[in-house]
């Protein structure tokens, strides 16, 4: 899905190119290693145009057009990580956190 609703556009489906895949390839390593675990990446055409660290955003539009409720995802994995670290009895840095 691409839009941005806040300056009037509208929901529509759009395909996840193997452009979109090989840009967000490239900056993954960086994300990794800055600890991000959620992102949302404007990619417009072949360029990136942001990177939404803060909030990632589309997800609650997601939800509506797909109606599928991707918060139970994100806190499962949240939940998951936060249990490896009472598992092995230790914290875990933030890159470690996010490639788990």
């Amino acid at each position: 899905m691409r839009s941005n609703i806040h300056a009037g556009g509208r929901l529509a489906p759009a395909g996840v190119t193997d452009k979109d895949l090989k840009i967000a390839e490239i900056v993954r390593p960086k994300l990794v290693q800055d600890g991000m675990f959620l992102v949302g990446l404007d990619i417009v055409g072949d360029k990136l145009m942001e990177i939404n660290v803060f909030s990632p955003g589309g997800l609650g539009s997601a939800q509506r057009f797909t109606k599928i409720n991707f918060g139970k995802y994100v806190i499962n994995a949240l939940e998951r990580k936060t249990n490896y670290m009472k598992f092995y009895g230790r914290n875990f840095d933030n890159i470690d956190m996010c490639t788990l």
